[in-house]
């Protein structure tokens, strides 16, 4: 290689400061970890947990994200990086020290001193800097967006002016008190965040993933679209647990966007599909995404009661998503996996032991015990289970990827979503959140049905480019209030929002999870992103179903709740005719867009309504007919081809 091809020396760590990193960082983890646990055993005051917590997660995350821009000298950057740490770990020891003191002064009571405000000052700064090393600019553009608010609302004009906080009343909401960034986000990520993702680490590494990926091939691949279907199945099941759409189309994608192609789906389309059923699968009980265990802080409710709730959308959705790849496959011709294609995959029983941890943690969660005893006992079993068969044995190396893995996989979500602590603080205390709502409201002048297109469209576009837990966050606190002053309950009111900001995530311009499939499938992130955003169109309007049916989210007797399953299961269904393009022959759009209306209507309009059952007897009679027509006209092929000629 020539001296200009030859990458500058200083830009690369070198093979000893690389151990020397992770060493640290590997150490910094294990004592997380082992945190943790003893505050299950032991749980201490709040402004001692949350800053040991946040604290780790900024070291780690500079740790294990150092800073690369290649116009600065090595030199400076490991400075730079070290300075970050050292910063990290002297805000832990401002609350260590000053314990007593934060624990027992009074709130805008006891006086504010400069050692305060410079601490408050430089932990938010550390989360301005490892928000932007974790998830990219957009969300610190957000909290500048905040902050400046914070301080200059004065000049702003009509119902958005306020008269702003001074530097040491900011200083006492956003690092002094639990209202701010060590409010409900960090309470959250130390309660439940830290030991999911600890199960989704350990699970992983003892290799569940891909036995939800074999046993989704075993089970779909020979059906008609099968390696789709796979993928939906796969990824469903690996994304409820993971809980992050983008960590699931990189680790679930590698294996199904290719199996798609070999079998002629287009990689566009291959890729749209993965990250469509990736992105579900923080919709998808037993564990959803980090929002929901943000959601049951929020409503003051059992992490249980959000998962129970989210059971009939979830599946609604991906039985109308694999609906429509059916159909897809037979108007395109999709061939599907043959006997030896199937057969080249792993057996599963001598593997099916390793699906017992999940079912360990569904179990101890429908048991009543609390959601991180639950997660740390089924990391436990993912331990052990390995063990009961030979051929599953895990070493070493195993142990430490998934001691390593957890704790860096926790940095990325707890210093971002900590940094939205800033947010609801802003938006609490300016009162902005009451009168965004007031001022939403007067925009839709009382509209019901338009209020709530207004919420859809602004979880959609502020979602973009945000994680799906940030995302949330600021729509509960700007759009949830709105809702409810609509006379709508609060369980609908939020997953209504929850739902909007998931599917931002497969929504253009700014789709992250379409983006990351796209690089894995090499496909066109423009054609991706549109397929996928095709795709979620099955789901869309499902929210609205929430508002109007409670049933739908468990709500009611269970006569009721049956009757919204079923429901929202044939209203889905036919909303995924229209999209599959298929009923017995390919749909023209002439044919496809009424049934699509009237699936929309069944979709949005309460169960058993005459809306509702106009909709649905008339979109199911269209489908019929056609499909009907279609083997008639084959059996007539079929006679023609078979009378001998006369």
């Amino acid at each position: 290689m020539s001296a200009l091809a030859s990458p500058p020396a200083d830009q690369t760590p070198t093979p000893k400061g690389r151990a020397l990193t992770h060493t640290a960082a590997f150490l910094i983890g294990i004592g997380l970890i082992a945190f943790q646990i003893w505050l299950l055993y032991a749980p201490q005051q709040p402004l001692l947990e949350r800053p040991v917590h946040l604290s780790a997660a900024l070291v780690l995350l500079f740790l294990y994200k150092p800073l690369t821009t290649p116009s600065l000298p090595r030199a400076l950057r490991i400075a730079i990086d070290a300075a970050l740490i050292l910063g990290a770990i002297a805000v832990l020891g401002y609350y260590v020290t000053g314990f007593d003191r934060l624990t027992t002064r009074m709130e805008n009571v006891s006086p504010i001193f400069s050692i305060d405000i410079f601490f408050a000052a430089l932990l938010v700064f550390l989360l301005l800097e490892g928000a932007r090393r974790a998830v990219g600019w957009v969300l610190v553009w957000v909290l500048l967006v905040f902050i400046a608010y914070a301080f200059w609302g004065n000049i702003l004009p009509g119902w958005l002016q306020f008269r702003g906080f001074g530097v040491e009343a900011a200083t006492e909401i956003a690092a002094m008190t639990t209202s701010g960034v060590l409010g409900i986000t960090t309470a959250t990520s130390v309660s439940f965040i830290f030991y999911f993702v600890l199960f989704g680490a350990f699970y992983a590494a003892v290799g569940g993933g891909q036995l939800f990926i074999d046993l989704a091939i075993r089970a779909a691949g020979r059906a008609t679209g099968g390696t789709a279907k796979a993928a939906i199945i796969g990824s469903s099941l690996m994304g409820s647990i993971s809980g992050s759409a983008v960590a699931n189309v990189v680790s679930t994608g590698v294996f199904t966007i290719p199996l798609m192609k070999r079998t002629g789906v287009p990689a566009h389309r291959a890729a749209g599909i993965e990250a469509i059923a990736s992105t579900g699968g923080q919709i998808m009980p037993p564990i959803m995404g980090v929002a929901a265990f943000i959601m049951a802080e929020l409503l003051g409710v059992p992490y249980s009661q959000i998962a129970l709730a989210g059971l009939i959308p979830a599946v609604a959705f991906y039985l109308a998503l694999l609906l429509v790849v059916d159909l897809m496959a037979r108007r395109d011709g999709v061939r599907p996996l043959t006997a030896a294609e199937v057969a080249e995959t792993p057996a599963i029983l001598p593997r099916l032991h390793l699906i017992l941890p999940p079912l360990l943690l569904i179990g101890l969660l429908i048991g009543g015990y609390s959601a991180s005893y639950a997660a740390v006992l089924a990391s436990v079993a993912c331990l052990a289970v390995p063990f009961l068969r030979r051929n599953t044995w895990i070493g070493k190396k195993e142990v430490l990827e998934a001691l390593r893995e957890a704790p860096r996989q926790v940095s990325e979500v707890a210093v971002p979503i900590a940094a939205i602590g800033i947010v609801i603080a802003v938006a609490v205390q300016s009162n902005l959140a009451l009168k965004f709502a007031g001022s939403l409201l007067s925009l839709s002048e009382g509209s019901i049905y338009l209020s709530l297109m207004l919420a859809m469209v602004g979880c959609i576009v502020m979602g973009m480019g945000l994680p799906t837990v940030a995302a949330y966050i600021i729509g509960a606190v700007l759009f949830v209030p709105a809702i409810q002053k609509l006379g709508i309950a609060p369980l609908p009111a939020h997953f209504f929002i929850f739902y909007y900001c998931v599917l931002s995530m497969v929504t253009p311009p700014v789709a992250l999870a379409s983006f990351a499939a796209a690089a894995v499938g090499q496909a066109s992130t423009v054609r991706t992103s549109l397929s996928a955003f095709g795709l979620s169109l099955v789901a869309f309007f499902v929210p609205f179903a929430f508002v109007f049916d409670p049933g739908v989210l468990a709500q009611g007797s269970l006569t009721q709740i049956g009757f919204s399953a079923i429901s929202l299961l044939v209203s889905t269904a036919l909303w995924a005719v229209a999209f599959g393009g298929w009923a017995g022959r390919p749909l023209g759009w002439g044919t496809r867009l009424p049934i699509g209306a009237a699936g929309l209507v069944a979709v949005i309009a309460p169960s058993g309504s005459l809306p509702w059952l106009v909709a649905l007897g008339a979109g199911w009679a269209m489908v019929l007919t056609v499909a009907l027509l279609a083997r008639r006209v084959a059996g007539d092929a079929g006679t023609l081809v078979s009378k001998p000629a006369e």
